[in-house]
């Protein structure tokens, strides 16, 4: 079975209070798949015939908020990062942290099973100067290292203009803004080049960050912005793919853009929306309960 995996920095499941973007945003996409409910703690559990939402500990028993250079090693590698280093570490990976990529990358280990992988976002082209300098250093995320230890390609804008990549904000605007000569696309529009994407591989990873960056903001219409790109593609994902042959999961690595009252981080359960047969989601929902658990569902969806 085909697994595609959106990768969502900083959401949580917030409370049903008018304060929440996921609650004062109209999110159809989502809520039809919630059969009405916005993604709030109010859905966690829900288990209806389009989808499943259950909500993980992000806090990986470390005391402290959740941060995502070890949120997102716990997910990439199905080790519990923070407990590795003693503590929750932002930003971008240190030695440490890239040392355990490396050994246990998420696209390395799904390859040495015999499973075809992908890492669907698009890289500028200052990226490529940086990677020929720096790398192992300390400027790549850990989504960047799981790729680059897995062995993976890195795509580039020309990859994009072809179809095979998405950038990571969905649309190009930020390309857009910064000068590329891109066309600019609707959510739907980069929901439907996902899904041809991911239908080459057994297991295909997309990241999108301004979630994070908007959380950071803490600004209503900012917010909302962000929600409405998510909530269109992610409907629109739902909308294409077959749940006999597909399975669409979509987490995160720490609460933020749920809670505008604080520009930091939560403490919040992150989502674990699973998006397709309901008889496989059954097989995995009771092995999700922390963010180290992702990476062994994965196995067990592929595995299907």
């Amino acid at each position: 079975m085909r697994l595609l995996f959106i990768f969502v920095d900083g959401i949580g499941l917030g409370t049903q209070q008018v304060g929440n973007p996921f609650v004062f945003t109209d999110t159809p996409g989502i809520s039809s798949l919630l059969d009405g409910q916005h993604l709030t703690e109010n859905a966690k559990n829900h288990k209806g015939s389009k989808a499943t939402l259950l909500g993980l500990d992000a806090t990986l028993n470390v005391p402290g908020f959740p941060q995502s250079a070890t949120g997102q090693a716990s997910i990439f590698t199905g080790s519990n990062a923070a407990a590795y280093l003693g503590r929750h570490l932002r930003g971008f990976p240190n030695s440490a942290l890239r040392g355990l990529i490396s050994r246990k990358s998420m696209f390395k280990q799904l390859r040495e099973k015999g499973f075809r992988v992908a890492f669907a976002n698009a890289y500028r082209p200052s990226f490529f100067d940086l990677l020929r300098c720096d790398l192992p250093g300390n400027r790549f995320s850990c989504s960047t290292l799981t790729a680059y230890y897995g062995g993976l390609p890195f795509l580039g804008l020309d990859d994009l203009k072809a179809g095979n990549a998405l950038y990571m904000d969905i649309t190009n605007d930020t390309l857009q803004r910064m000068g590329f000569d891109v066309p600019l696309i609707a959510p739907e529009k980069g929901a439907e080049r996902l899904i041809e994407i991911s239908r080459n591989f057994d297991f295909c990873l997309f990241e999108y960050f301004l979630s994070d960056l908007a959380g950071h903001l803490a600004e209503q219409s900012e917010s909302g912005r962000v929600i409405s790109i998510l909530d269109s593609f992610i409907g629109s994902l739902a909308e294409q793919i077959d749940p006999q042959e597909e399975m669409i999961l979509v987490s995160s690595d720490h609460g933020n853009l749920e809670d505008l009252s604080s520009r930091r981080h939560t403490i919040n359960e992150v989502p674990a929306l699973l998006i397709g047969d309901l008889q496989k989601r059954r097989q995995i929902d009771d092995q999700l309960k922390t963010l180290t658990d992702l990476l062994p569902a994965i196995n067990t969806v592929l595995e299907l």
